[in-house]
Parts: C-alpha cells; sequence; structure tokens
C-alpha cells in the first residue's frame, strides 16, 4: 500500500517514457551471453550517462557499504522530502534480500512501489536461488507485487520496459520483483510482449511434430532446453519449449480470467495469456522451476491436460531439476499417456544414472497430475 501518497504527474510518466526508450536500445555494450544481473546493471548505467532521463529516476543499491554518487543506500530519503512524494519518478532497487522479512521491510520504506532487483543468486546460499524457501511463497501471494525470474537479458528489458510502462505510465499499483541470477546465458530470440505476460514459446523446428510441452523460468530454462535435446536425440520426442519468466502471473490472470467468465452479465468472455498460449494442442506439461515446486504448481488448477511441477524440493530439500530428471519425467509422462512402452523407464533410469529412491518421495508423486 503507498503509505507516502505519492503522486504520478506528467513528469512521472515522461521519465518513464524517457527509461523504457532507453532499455529497449540498449545496452550498446552488451554481448550475446550477457546475464540478467549485468543487463541490468549496465541498463541502469546507460540511464545514468544520458542526459535526457539522469535525475529523472531514483536508484538505491542497499548492496553498498558506502554511499555512491550515482545511488542512494536506502529508500528512506523520500519518507522526508516533499518533493518525492509529490512527484513521483520510476524506482530501481537493486538489493540482496534472501527472506520475506527482508523483502517486506524493503517495500514498507519503498511504499510499495518501484522496481525491485533482487541479486540473491550470485551470493553464497545453502538454499536454492540464494533465496530461504518462504520466499516465492510471499512473492506468490502478495497480490501487491508482481514477481519475474527472467533466463536472460533480453527478458530483462521485457520487462523492465513493461513494469515502467505499467507503474509509471498507466498508474498500476504496487511493485515489480525480479530475481536475478548472474551466470552468462545465450541470449534467446524473446518475444517481449509476451515475455512480460508470463511466457512466450521458443522456436523449434519447423518439421517437429511435438509430444509433450516443457515450461522452464530463469536458470532452469537451460536445463529444460538441454532435456528437449535429449528427449530428441536419445528417445525421437520432439517437444516445445516455452519459457515462463512468471508463473504467478499467468497463473493469476487465468484465475481472473475464469472468475469473469463465470460471472452473469452477457460481457465477452477473456482468454487468459496461459490458455492463449497452451490451449490449440492438448499436450501434457512439464513445468519446472529452481524455486520450491509449488510456484509452477500454480498453473495446474487451469490446465486440462496432463501436468507435472518439477522445483527445488521435488526430488529432495534444495536440489534443482536437472536436464536427466527433467528428460525422465517427461518420459514418465508420454508412458502414462500410452505413447510410450513403461520398460523404457528403466532403461531411462539406468542410461542417466537416476537414483530411483528420489522416486519414492510422496512429494514427487503428488507433483504429477494425469
Amino acid at each position: 500500500m503507498d503509505t507516502m501518497l505519492l503522486k504520478r504527474t506528467r513528469d512521472t510518466e515522461q521519465a518513464a517514457k524517457v527509461c523504457i526508450r532507453i532499455i529497449e536500445g540498449g545496452p550498446k555494450s552488451g554481448t550475446r551471453h550477457d546475464s540478467p544481473l549485468l543487463t541490468a546493471s549496465e541498463l541502469i548505467r546507460s540511464l545514468h550517462q544520458d542526459a535526457a532521463v539522469d535525475g529523472q529516476f531514483w536508484f538505491v543499491d542497499d548492496r553498498a557499504d558506502e554511499p555512491q554518487r550515482s545511488a542512494a543506500i536506502g529508500a528512506w530519503p523520500l519518507w522526508i522530502s516533499e518533493r518525492a512524494r509529490n512527484d513521483e519518478r520510476p524506482l530501481f532497487y537493486l538489493t540482496q534480500s534472501p527472506t520475506s522479512r527482508h523483502l517486506s521491510t524493503l517495500t514498507a520504506h519503498t511504499a510499495g512501489r518501484g522496481i525491485i532487483l533482487n541479486d540473491i543468486e550470485s551470493a553464497p546460499s545453502r538454499w536454492s536461488k540464494g533465496a530461504h524457501p518462504w520466499l516465492p511463497l510471499w512473492l506468490a501471494s502478495n497480490r501487491q507485487c508482481m514477481p519475474f525470474d527472467p533466463a536472460c537479458g533480453e527478458e530483462v528489458k521485457a520487462i523492465l520496459a513493461g513494469a515502467l510502462h505499467d507503474l509509471y505510465m498507466r498508474g498500476e499499483p504496487g511493485f515489480c520483483y525480479m530475481t536475478l541470477h548472474d551466470e552468462p546465458v545465450e541470449q534467446l530470440s524473446c518475444d517481449r510482449t509476451h515475455a512480460y505476460l508470463g511466457m512466450y514459446r521458443l522456436p523449434g523446428p519447423a518439421s517437429a511434430a511435438p509430444r509433450i510441452r516443457l515450461l522452464g523460468a530463469g536458470l532452469a530454462l537451460r536445463e529444460v532446453r538441454a532435456a528437449a535435446r535429449m528427449l530428441k536425440d536419445d528417445w525421437g520426442i520432439d517437444s516445445e519449449v516455452w519459457s515462463c519468466p512468471s508463473y504467478t502471473r499467468l497463473a493469476r490472470d487465468a484465475a481472473h480470467a475464469l472468475r469473469w467468465n463465470a460471472t452473469p452479465g452477457g460481457h465477452a468472455r477473456q482468454t487468459s495469456h496461459l490458455h492463449a498460449c497452451l490451449e490449440r494442442k492438448r499436450l501434457p506439461v512439464i513445468a519446472v522451476t529452481a524455486y520450491v515446486e509449488f510456484v509452477p504448481a500454480q498453473l495446474g488448477a487451469y490446465l486440462d491436460v496432463p501436468f507435472t511441477a518439477l522445483g527445488a524440493d521435488t526430488f529432495a530439500l534444495n536440489q534443482c531439476p536437472d536436464r536427466n530428471w527433467i528428460t525422465y519425467c517427461a518420459l514418465n509422462t508420454l508412458a502414462q499417456q500410452g505413447q510410450l512402452a513403461t520398460q523404457e523407464l528403466a532403461r531411462a533410469l539406468d542410461l542417466y544414472g537416476l537414483n530411483t529412491f528420489a522416486l519414492k518421495r510422496p512429494g514427487f508423486r503428488a507433483a504429477a497430475r494425469s
């Protein structure tokens, strides 16, 4: 909730518009393998270097031990600045917050506004993605927050531009959250509009006849793409691969469309982005994250196809699903649908050296739905 009553003005909208222009055109020095964290840092540097926008946005970096010329180390000055309260500007907040408690305090200081860029994946941690297990639950349940887990720099650009437009040009409430990994990754052919809406399909062979859909978010998408290659090379099975920067946005949008269409009144039906992407073919879905399984499992209630969610707690606590397990789960799903001989599953376990103990966990059985 905006307890500071920050006021959106024409200058707010103009600042956001200029930020979007620079973000969509940069960074000029990027490479094909820039990480999301590096891309975000370079974009903010580009904003500082452009005379048209420098000073027209707020930037906080609470990771710094000492104040920097171009960044504050906290958002508390906004509380005491009447000028800031009366003329809101785009806020970029770079932090390293592994817990929901820390993020809750942080967003209280920002009046629940801004674009939060969380650099937790580059910090040493016993937890997957550097986040305590309850952090993604807090993000998904917080209706003021729209959380994203970008896989590459191009997705970061799409999300930043979309968030600036919605928060500061349209005046929508709440804040945008991104967790940023710092692993070099190949830049994807990104549909920026669909990436911001939560998912888009990666290009595949034109002649392919896919039998299953593989969804991935953040760094997990790298393992999903590798699993798709293994399905093709080892088993002759084609698949669709989708990047899902926000499972939560997809689930909320699907829930909204469901409620809207159930409301009497003769109004036009709505189609959620999830259904617009997936309803043309009835293919089984495997959805993967490096967060806990709950995050992709949010989609299960809105899909009328065999669905399996895989996360960092599916096979063992804090063990992210790798390409071998993703491939096996895809084969298992196809076997359950009668599209693969069940004896091939034993061969897959042996081929990939998988531990069958994980298959006896109740959590694994609950993750799949026929």
